[in-house]
């Protein structure tokens, strides 16, 4: 996947922690990634600006506007306005997503909803909220509210449920959620014009499996899921017609040993030949080749870290948030799905308690 030389600046926004959430962070800072040589440096022009609990970020699909998570026990989420000169405004208050620690949203694509994911705690079940958006994208009135049932067998992180991703499909005709928790996918449909959700399907997964995050293939009749509790990658079959999921195969998330292992982040390639989740305990990013129904490892290699968390990718590289070494790492992506690890000081920067990042 050569990237051109001339290719300009890619704008790239990531998301920490802040000292309110057990971090060190700032909240959002602004990047800059030099796609020809995998640079990174911060956009001096552009303050950090204080989101509390920046765990998760999301870009409205026409507007120049990015919702953030602010992961409390509370619960809220943000937005945020970039200037012409890319300088970040808070876009009114934080709203309330109606649940515990919300770690996830997406924008829904017909730019009118926000959809948010609630992790939950010990007490507050996982959910999923939705709210409408106004024409500048500012949050709206909450338009629905959903709790999730269920519970898994692994002791402490599986007594209830625990919404961890929630994210529309290809066609744009369901809403997925993932529970790590419930160890499942639950399917909704969204209202175009009330913003309510009407749940269709309910996925049961591996029991103790822990589906954390789920990547498409860009034909949108595949589907792999990271894995958190049984640190595997599992391809799935997804029927466009019903939204459910059926398991095909599942492969080890890495060949470490010697460590207890929790995948984070994944990110299918916009080819479609391959995969790549974070590995957290690792400390490496794994590279597989899904062109068969079993993912095929291509190789593991340093994430620039530890804790690796958050993954995106941007304009031939893999932007790795490291979250205890409070460090974001460029892997460039070279052609056979491989990925070459930071090699040079300039492609890992210092971003203390980051967990997320956004290319723009």
């Amino acid at each position: 996947m050569p990237t051109p030389a001339s290719h300009p600046p890619v704008h790239v926004l990531v998301g920490s922690y802040t000292p309110d959430t057990g971090g060190e962070g700032t909240g959002l800072s602004a990047l800059r990634l030099d796609p020809s040589t995998g640079g990174l440096a911060y956009d001096t022009g552009v303050p950090p600006l204080p989101v509390s609990g920046a765990s998760f970020l999301a870009a409205h699909p026409t507007l120049d506007v990015v919702y953030s998570t602010n992961e409390t026990d509370s619960g809220t989420v943000s937005a945020v306005a970039r200037r012409h000169d890319g300088v970040l405004t808070t876009l009114g208050a934080p709203a309330d997503s109606g649940g515990a620690n919300p770690c996830h949203l997406t924008v829904h694509p017909d730019g009118n909803w926000l959809l948010t994911a609630n992790y939950g705690s010990d007490k507050v079940p996982g959910s999923v909220a939705v709210h409408r958006l106004d024409a500048d994208g500012s949050l709206l009135e909450p338009t629905d509210f959903v709790v999730h049932e269920g519970s898994g067998p692994v002791t402490g992180r599986q007594e209830g449920s625990h919404a961890h991703q929630i994210l529309v499909d290809p066609a744009g005709r369901f809403v997925l959620a993932t529970d790590l928790g419930a160890d499942a996918v639950f399917t909704y449909r969204l209202d175009p014009g009330t913003g309510t959700l009407e749940r269709t399907a309910v996925s049961p997964l591996r029991a103790g499996s822990g589906p954390r995050h789920l990547a498409f293939a860009p034909d949108g009749e595949r589907v792999f899921s990271a894995d958190e509790l049984s640190s595997t990658l599992t391809c799935h079959r997804y029927d466009a017609a019903t939204g459910t999921l059926t398991a095909l195969a599942t492969v080890p998330a890495t060949t470490a040993r010697d460590v207890v292992n929790q995948p984070g982040g994944i990110v299918g390639s916009p080819c479609g030949r391959y995969v790549w989740l974070t590995n957290r305990g690792a400390d490496t990013v794994a590279a597989f080749d899904v062109t068969g129904i079993t993912p095929e490892p291509i190789g593991e290699t340093s994430s620039g870290g530890t804790w690796p968390r958050g993954l995106t990718y941007a304009a031939g590289h893999l932007l790795v948030a490291n979250q205890h070494s409070g460090t974001l790492a460029a892997l460039r992506v070279l052609d056979d799905g491989a990925l070459q690890p930071p090699d040079q000081p300039d492609q890992v920067v210092s971003a203390r308690s980051v967990v997320c990042a956004l290319a723009l």
